[in-house]
């Protein structure tokens, strides 16, 4: 065997070695999952989701308190893609947001029940919210 590829040999070894200590690393250690009310808050009686759009919604499932004033606050940074066009059909909502910024839709105590379901302009991308 040649001096080079010995070397070569070695260095794959090592880079696959590790690659199988780190999937090690990861399959012993627990993942903490995307909690789904995660962007809920509270402000005056209102209640507050907040969401990102790039690349698809997030959270995509939230599950929310029915009956309450609500705001969906959907925040864009540098989205060009098709969730910068949110479509809600229940509150016949259709709007380009801007690439970078926060858009509030109002979500009124009478409309806040049920399943509100909501995707961007090309329906490729789907989230929903679990009124409960």
């Amino acid at each position: 065997m040649q001096k080079d590829s010995k070397i070569a040999l070695a260095f794959c070894g090592t880079a696959i070695g590790l690659l199988f200590i780190s999937v090690l690393v990861r399959g012993s250690t627990p993942q903490t999952p995307l909690q789904a009310n995660s962007g809920i808050s509270m402000e005056n009686g209102i209640q507050i989701i907040d969401m990102t759009a790039k690349g698809g919604f997030s959270p995509s499932s939230i599950t929310a308190k029915a009956g309450v004033p609500t705001e969906l606050r959907v925040a864009t940074n540098g989205t060009y893609d098709c969730s910068s066009t949110l479509v809600i059909p229940s509150l016949s909502y259709q709007k380009t947001l801007k690439p970078t910024g926060t858009e509030t839709i109002t979500i009124s105590s009478e409309k806040a029940t049920g399943t509100l379901n909501g995707t961007c302009g090309m329906g490729m991308y789907k989230f929903q919210i679990a009124f409960k």
